[in-house]
């Protein structure tokens, strides 16, 4: 096998990092965790943890981006997988009761908020990677709308903020009383696609 170069190494140790502070994040939460402890999971000095990451808000940040990362690109791989319009939402459905809700995915996120209130930097880092998200959900909007053949009734943007807005919402209450149905963020997503114009719209309308 080769031996990695330097810039390989460290980027193989700074995902490590950020593999193994997402894990005990999830499990522990943000505040609990201690750069320490993830430095002594990983396998690593105190040392490498600070060469890489100046703070303990920025690594969160990296593993915040890094969750939003994987949690989308399972919801495009299961879109592209799906044949019509209703198994794309069948399989997303499938996705949300597995996910929205999550515990340890939406109290880090809510902690994590909460810690940049008083943090400018970081809450305007935290504002550009809702951002990107929001552009991604954006863009599976307008992909799924292309590919049945509708007109949204509201531009992809505003979709995706109103998505991403009732997934927030929906997680928090999730969070706490499972017993919630995520397909109420599927039925959001099959009445924007039925109210645009196009062949699902009006099998909409003719259907009794």
């Amino acid at each position: 096998m080769a031996r990695l170069t330097r810039s390989e190494s460290q980027a193989r140790t700074r995902a490590e990092l950020i593999a193994t502070a997402r894990d005990l994040f999830l499990a522990d939460g943000y505040a609990s965790t201690s750069l320490e402890r993830v430095a002594e999971e990983a396998g690593y000095s105190k040392g490498a943890v600070y060469s890489n990451f100046r703070t303990k808000k920025e690594l969160g940040l990296e593993v915040i981006e890094l969750i939003h990362a994987t949690k989308f690109g399972e919801v495009t791989d299961l879109l592209a997988a799906g044949d019509s319009f209703e198994e794309q939402l069948e399989r997303f459905q499938e996705w949300a009761e597995r996910t929205v809700g999550d515990v340890g995915w939406t109290m880090l996120e809510f902690e994590f908020a909460t810690v940049s209130r008083d943090d400018p930097a970081l809450q305007a880092a935290l504002v550009s990677s809702l951002g990107v998200v929001r552009g991604a959900v954006a863009a599976q909007v307008q992909t799924l709308a292309d590919t049945v053949g509708i007109e949204l009734p509201v531009p992809a943007e505003d979709a995706a903020t109103g998505i991403l807005s009732m997934g927030i919402g929906l997680g928090m209450q999730r969070a706490i009383d499972p017993s919630i149905p995520a397909r109420l963020i599927t039925d959001a997503v099959r009445l924007l696609v039925t109210l645009g114009k196009g062949p699902l719209a009006v099998r909409s309308a003719a259907t009794p």
